[in-house]
Parts: C-alpha cells; structure tokens; sequence
C-alpha cells in the first residue's frame, strides 16, 4: 500500500513513471488483490459450513484486516456517525431513566484550537503549494488529506459530547467518545467518591489493577469495586482493574451528596 501511495502520488503530479515499473507495480497489486479475494471466499464458505448466516459470514472477512487496523475504522465509522447525533441534537446510548454524564467540557477549548490550528495549516499549506506552482494533482491530494484530518478531529469532538458516560439503575458505564467504552454492573461497585487528580498520563491508562479514563490530564472521580472487571483498552489490549478513575464534568450526577469528599 505505500508503494501504491507513492505511485498514485506521482501519476497525480504529473511526473513520468517509466511504464516497466508501472507494469510491475500493477501486476503486483492485482496479485495481492486476487490473493485477498481469494482468502476472503475461503472465509465466507468456511463461516457458513459453520452454520452463520450470510451477514455472519460476510462480516467474518474483516479477519483479514489486523485488529487495530479493524479498530482504527471502527472508530473513524463512530466518529463520523456521532457527527450526524451531533447535528441531530442526540445521543448515542442512554436509554430512557439513565442519567448522562458528559466529560467534554474540560477538553473542549483544547480541541477547538487543535482544529483551528489544523485549518490553518491547511489554507497555509493549499497558499504555499500554489505559491511554488505545485502541480494540481499534488495540490488536490495534500488537500483532500488536510480536509479529512480537519473531518476527523470534528468527529473525535462529535464523539465526545455525544457519547457520555452513562449511569443506570443497573449499571456504570465509562466511555470516551469512540475509543473506549467498560460497562461495569452496578452489583459490582462498593464505593464511589470525587477525588481530584490532575496529573494523568495517557487517555486509557491501566496499571497496578488501576484504570484511568482521563480528559486533559485529569479526573476526578474514583469507583472501587468488589471484583476486578476486565478493561479492553483502545488498541485492543486487555487487562483487568478493581479501582476505576475518569473525569466527569459534573461529579454530582455520579455520586451522592453523602459519598462526596474533596
């Protein structure tokens, strides 16, 4: 694939590529492709010999893919569905009778200069390559990646506020918009109280059997529970945690007057 890349970056620039080598890297290309196709049959006929219907075994071919790259679109997927929540004014999963907590609002100002920041650089970048007369095949190829690094930083913001925590008669649910999501029972949980911390590290973070959910370095509230649950971080690693700390906006919505201490 990056040898793709460069290839279509050339072509896209009007540089010559002798055609020998262009020749080569084609067939080499379609070869792969065929390989995969290949493989991705093998995986359908051997799913539906295991009884999964067609819908099981279409979607078994995503084992082709490496699991963070599975992941990677995965949340490329949520993100750009919680810009459309975004707009819609919704959220995405608390039910009617849970309480959402948000935990966008001590982010917020940092990612919007991030986005800022982005934008600039893609009208600077667009100026200067017009400046030097960059071909327009590179122009546009630079751009349309600066205009979907912009889409996504929108949608990591989207996910955020439109992907709370979630506190329910049965159960505690930590997220952070569409990396991270452990759904703890209620039954679990021995204590909750607010302590505040402000020198996280990482956004997901476990250690010593404690996990961390942090926003901007911090959080704020901190769960133990009676067992450990086990925490599958955003990457796919598994591990296993009995005290709980993430950031709430509002550590009222989470924890009783009582239980609250400073």
């Amino acid at each position: 694939m990056p040898a793709e890349l460069i290839f279509f970056v050339l072509v896209a620039s009007g540089v010559s590529v002798p055609r020998p080598l262009a020749i080569v890297g084609e067939v080499a290309v379609c070869a792969v492709l065929l390989l995969q196709f290949v493989a991705a049959c093998r995986l359908v006929i051997a799913a539906r010999r295991d009884g999964a219907g067609w819908w099981a075994a279409f979607r078994s071919v995503g084992r082709l893919l490496p699991e963070p790259v599975r992941r990677i679109m995965g949340f490329d997927t949520k993100g750009l569905v919680s810009l459309a929540l975004f707009v819609a004014r919704r959220r995405n999963g608390v039910p009617e009778g849970a309480v959402g907590v948000s935990y966008s609002g001590g982010q917020l100002a940092l990612q919007l200069s991030f986005l800022f920041a982005m934008v600039v650089e893609a009208v600077g970048v667009e100026m200067l390559l017009r400046g030097i007369g960059a071909p327009e095949g590179l122009r546009m190829v630079i751009l349309v990646v600066d205009l979907y690094s912009i889409l996504i930083v929108l949608a990591v913001i989207a996910a955020c506020v439109t992907r709370p925590h979630v506190l329910s008669d049965g159960e505690l649910r930590i997220r952070y918009g569409a990396f991270f999501d452990l759904r703890v029972p209620r039954e679990r949980i021995s204590s909750m109280r607010v302590a505040r911390n402000f020198n996280e590290s990482g956004m997901v973070r476990v250690e010593d059997g404690r996990l961390s959910v942090a926003v901007a370095s911090q959080t704020n509230v901190v769960v133990e529970l009676h067992e450990p649950v086990t925490v599958v971080r955003p990457m796919g690693k598994r591990a296993e945690a009995r005290t709980l700390r993430f950031f709430a906006d509002d550590p009222k919505l989470v924890i009783p007057e009582e239980a609250r201490t400073r």
